[in-house]
């Protein structure tokens, strides 16, 4: 019924992969241009091998699900992962809900996907929107658990002001029109979508620029790898996938955004303000409430803010929702080591030494 198969390359622009996407559950992070840049400007730089899973109909041969999956090593053990290498919020197979569920009905095709994955020490398949136990069959896994960290979105409604008025409190609107005011006395300001190949580009370097001051460590924009796979994504997409936002005072940027529409939602994953000349008038805040205003302009149904638990989140009447994680052990180190990460801290330095 299904032939399962496992290859280090496969082509996310064909159209086969197109189609399956569109009707798939996947979300933006398995976007066709999104995964391609992630294993041909990110895989080969951070060493990392690429395992991907491909499964057709035995009938016709027809593309039904991919998992886009690497495998890397950590501490001497090897790990499958799914394809996110710190870029991705959410993963998720690329397949139908039905499909999904057929394929883990199947005991030939979960033996068979169990048998390419194989030689592994840990299985371990994070940012998971839901718990499905087809998910787990599929993969075999046997502890699922909630992450420590959360996802915040928002619907959006047809208008605004209205969206405004029900979503912000009173207080806080009267704080962003008063910053609002400061702002616009400093100079003309100008707040758009950017299309072109060298004003993303420009967006993109002051982004990077703005943040270095506010990160000391662990900005992925200041890696060169990174800021390259940023910006191929944000120029191959910018008609499809990528949305890249630009503030301008007086001409000179002082804020951008990036972020990704999707079915009606649009995920922000990227922004980078003048922190410094503009502290007091709360840009960064500002900045989120102008792409709310141009995502309803645009008919999007839903802003997120994706994965992490940042208090400025709730201010814009973004709900919290759980997200998981699924584990494997395919070894006893493994397994120590997977207790490491579900249990307590002193399992985790046990497991350390373990391991070393």
């Amino acid at each position: 019924m299904f032939n399962v198969a496992v290859a280090s390359r496969f082509d996310f622009l064909s159209g086969e992969y197109a189609t399956l996407f569109a009707e798939s559950r996947a979300t933006a992070f398995q976007h066709p241009i999104w995964l391609d840049a992630i294993y041909h400007r990110l895989v080969p730089r951070l060493n990392v091998e690429p395992l991907i899973v491909t499964v057709r109909d035995a009938a016709n041969g027809r593309l039904i699900m991919v998992l886009p999956l690497v495998r890397r090593r950590y501490r001497g053990l090897r790990s499958i992962e799914f394809a996110d290498l710190g870029v991705s919020d959410y993963v998720a197979p690329v397949a139908s809900d039905a499909t999904i569920d057929a394929v883990a009905a199947d005991p030939f095709a979960r033996g068979r996907i169990k048998a390419v994955l194989k030689p592994f020490d840990m299985l371990r398949i994070r940012k998971l929107r839901s718990t499905s136990v087809s998910v787990q069959r599929l993969l075999g896994t046997t502890a699922c658990s909630e992450m420590s960290m959360s996802a915040y979105a928002v619907p959006l409604g047809a208008d605004f002001t209205a969206w405004r008025a029900e979503k912000i409190t009173a207080s806080y609107r009267k704080e962003l029109d008063k910053k609002a005011r400061q702002l616009h006395r400093k100079g003309q300001v100008v707040f758009d979508r950017v299309t072109d190949v060298e004003t993303i580009e420009a967006t993109l370097l002051k982004m990077r620029e703005y943040r270095q001051s506010r990160f000391e460590t662990g900005d992925l924009l200041q890696d060169q790898t990174y800021f390259d796979f940023y910006l191929d994504v944000a120029i191959r997409a910018r008609s499809t996938l990528a949305r890249v936002y630009s503030a301008l005072m007086d001409g000179v940027p002082i804020a951008g955004a990036m972020s990704l529409a999707h079915k009606g939602s649009l995920l922000v994953i990227l922004t980078g303000f003048d922190h410094d000349n503009y502290k007091s008038q709360s840009l960064g805040s500002l900045i989120f409430e102008m792409v709310a205003k141009h995502a309803i302009s645009v008919g999007d149904r839903e802003l997120d803010f994706t994965i992490g638990d940042e208090p400025y989140k709730a201010l814009f009447g973004a709900q919290k929702s759980p997200i998981y994680q699924i584990f494997r052990s395919g070894s006893v180190p493994g397994a120590i080591a997977g207790a490491a990460v579900q249990h307590a801290p002193w399992i985790r330095s046990i497991a350390q030494r373990f391991v070393k």
